[in-house]
């Protein structure tokens, strides 16, 4: 199998090919597009190839392989795990293991901050989940500074080797990125034993990244979360056979949580009078590359919450260098004893899980709040560096510069109580399964040496709150029959800046035009503060307060019904639109027709020499009285109405608003028509001309501040 499948991706054949193999042998191809599974006929073996590596693997050779490793003796399999936050990784997958006794062993090994009071006493959880401890560690060195965590680091080196060599596991499974867990895959990778990294190739912005990286190169098989994730690991040259995409193990648990009572456990951590979406949950880690400025940020975010006034649940911070200083932080503000807080050492996940999803926001720098809390759509203030990196749902609003008070409450105020989409970007809730099943594949009479490719990564960006500070707008570009217009249009629809140039004659010309104009516009935004958020052109059609974009985001070209078979030429290809009718410029070349023939002029007006005839002329004729003018009018403004019959008839609106210079001298004629050409039922119609200073440029600025700022609950 694996010399097929490296001459298929040698090779560079079809991507995707059949190559008939011995009857009776069965194969399952597993996607690393979280697991998605396709039975093959026996006959065949099934080879793809693509962007993204699929694992597979021959069952019944894995049933050989388990039978090389000793007559179908039961993987042993040790999970270690240090602290609360990777327990609610690991626990998903301790559960499974435990369910399938005929395949597996389980030891558990508990060590680092899950055995301090300080910080909870969180072992009491794994022994409430059931689970027996084989080993309790104690190496965590007291002191929360840089030297501490190195000693700790030590500490457990010097004490795991005994451990290992008595429980001789086939395979430790290592979670993330804390410094306890270097010092398991450092023991685990110098014995020789094998190791299976949970959420590899993730990015966070701190010595964390350093830490999980490092591991990563000392794994032997990776689990991982997200497709980026997976794409940064085989960019570390990390062998595609060996890493699973499956998705975050803790999302098994939150996407099928279903407490109803979800009440009882706010009140029990917030009190009898708070509501579901009127609380904050605040959970702040020390940066440990900058301690000092860590503690900074903490102070503010402190004063933000009490000047915010909502009731806030505030979680001690881990164990890393600088978590003592930030308690010393809590304890001088008096938040202990604060009204609107609760401070707490630890909240058992499932009750913490219907905390997050019920709260009018998160604010802090935990990865729970990037990662798992996008489960649940609450919004997300991810403060400072510690997580910069991650992938997010639009959930997150990170305030990477968290450096006064003013900005981290500006940001309370945007975020607390929306509701965003519901995020699976690091799960859809079967992730163990797929990592069960990973673990039964791998074949321990493999050599552990690793192989190694070298393909590209794929970068993330998210929101950030100096963006959102900067003066959001669009490009609005405005095809008049005379001048060719763009403008920079702020949310708040106001004009920024306009350019205006003489419209050229060919279309080549325009074209050119048009983008020179919008990329000064471009330019100048810069200066002026503006974040150019899209360019917008032409008209729309707002269903339910929403404007209708249509598949290829062409919808509403009113302008192009055809009201006539015979109709005039447009400059679209066609006949008979209303556009050729009712333009600027189809009114211009009927003026020009009527100024050739002497049939414009009447008394009261001229046309200089050096003065080109335009609409304005042919309006100026028509009031007169010139009766060629006025009809002329006419025939365009009934033009117009057949449209707006038509438009009727099709979708039925409240309002139909005529925009533009030439709307006043339609809106009558329009309103004949729709009296002698519509349904009854649709007579009623309110037609108006705009009171908007350009509407035509704010109308397609609207398009695009719409489109690109929306956010469905």
């Amino acid at each position: 199998m694996t010399a097929l499948w490296q001459l298929n991706r040698e090779n560079k054949q079809l991507p995707c090919s059949l190559i008939q193999t011995t009857p009776g042998t069965e194969l399952v191809l597993q996607s690393f597009c979280y697991g998605m599974e396709i039975n093959v006929y026996p006959q065949w073996k099934l080879c793809l190839q693509g962007p993204h590596e699929f694992y597979f693997k021959n069952l019944s050779q894995k049933r050989r392989a388990m039978e090389k490793n000793g007559d179908n003796r039961k993987l042993r399999v040790c999970v270690a795990t240090c602290n609360r936050a990777d327990y609610s990784k690991l626990a998903p997958i301790m559960f499974g293991i435990k369910m399938e006794p005929e395949f597996f062993e389980l030891d558990v090994v508990v060590l680092g901050s899950h055995l301090i009071d300080d910080y909870g006493n969180t072992y009491r959880m794994i022994e409430q989940d059931d689970f027996d401890i084989n080993t309790r560690l104690h190496t965590i060195v007291r002191g929360e500074d840089e030297a501490a965590m190195v000693e700790s680091v030590g500490l457990a080196l010097v004490k795991l080797p005994d451990v290992l060599n008595r429980l001789k596991p086939d395979i430790m499974i290592v979670h993330g990125d804390r410094f306890d867990a270097l010092a398991l895959a450092t023991s685990a990778a110098l014995m020789n034993i094998r190791i299976l990294h949970i959420e590899g190739g993730e990015v966070s912005g701190t010595i964390d990244d350093s830490i999980r990286h490092a591991i990563t190169k000392l794994a032997h098989y990776h689990v991982c979360c997200t497709r980026s994730a997976e794409q940064h690991l085989i960019s570390m040259c990390e062998d595609h056979d060996r890493i699973l995409l499956a998705g975050c193990p803790s999302y098994d648990k939150l996407l099928s949580a279903k407490n109803k009572d979800y009440m009882s456990i706010i009140r029990m951590w917030l009190g009898d009078d708070v509501k579901s979406k009127d609380y904050i949950v605040a959970l702040q880690h020390p940066v440990t590359t900058d301690i000092k400025h860590s503690i900074k940020m903490f102070e503010l975010t402190l004063d933000a919450l009490i000047s915010f006034n909502k009731r806030t649940l505030v979680l001690f911070p881990n164990i890393d260098a600088g978590s003592k200083e930030m308690v010393r932080v809590m304890r001088k503000k008096g938040i202990e004893h604060h009204p609107n807080f609760r401070a707490v050492k630890h909240v058992p996940f499932d009750q913490f899980i219907q905390l997050v999803a019920h709260a009018g926001c998160m604010i802090g720098n935990s990865s729970c709040g990037v990662r798992e809390v996008g489960a649940f759509g609450t919004p997300v203030i991810n403060l400072g560096t510690r997580q910069i990196g991650r992938e997010t749902g639009e959930n997150v609003l990170h305030v990477r510069d968290a450096d006064t008070q003013d900005k981290i409450l500006q940001a309370l105020h945007l975020q607390f109580g929306k509701q965003y989409p519901c995020s699976k970007i690091y799960g859809d809730g079967n992730a163990v399964p797929r990592i069960l099943k990973f673990l039964k594949s791998i074949d321990l009479q493999e050599p552990l040496q690793k192989k190694f490719c070298f393909p590209p990564v794929k970068e993330n960006i998210s929101q950030d709150i100096d963006h959102i500070l900067e003066t959001l707008s669009a490009l609005a570009v405005d095809l008049g029959g005379t001048n060719l217009r763009v403008a920079i249009v702020s949310m708040k629809g106001e004009i920024v800046k306009k350019y205006t140039q003489f419209n050229p004659k060919t279309y080549e010309e325009r074209i050119n035009l048009i983008l020179q104009m919008c990329v000064e516009a471009a330019a100048e935004a810069v200066k002026l503060n503006c974040r150019i958020l899209g360019v917008g052109i032409g008209g729309g059609i707002i269903h339910q307060h929403e404007l209708i974009h249509g598949s290829s985001f062409c919808a509403a070209e009113l302008g192009h019904l055809v009201v006539s078979l015979d109709g005039p030429d447009c400059s679209c290809g066609s006949h008979g639109c209303i556009e050729a009718y009712a333009s600027g410029m189809a009114l211009q070349r009927e003026a020009k027709k009527l100024h050739d023939e002497d049939l414009l002029l009447v008394e009261g007006m001229s046309v200089p020499k050096d003065e080109a005839v335009s609409a304005v002329h042919l309006i100026q004729a028509a009031k007169l009285g010139n009766v060629k003018a006025q009809s002329i009018l006419r025939t365009a403004g009934t033009a117009l109405g057949l449209g707006v019959v038509n438009i009727l008839h099709t979708i039925n609106p409240s309002l139909v608003i005529l925009s533009g210079v030439l709307a006043s001298h339609y809106i009558h004629i329009v309103k004949d028509v729709i009296r002698q050409q519509a349904l009854s039922s649709v007579q009623d119609v309110d037609v108006v001309v705009s009171d908007l200073v350009d509407p035509a440029l704010l109308g397609a600025a609207s398009m695009v501040l719409d489109y690109t700022t929306r956010r469905i609950c």
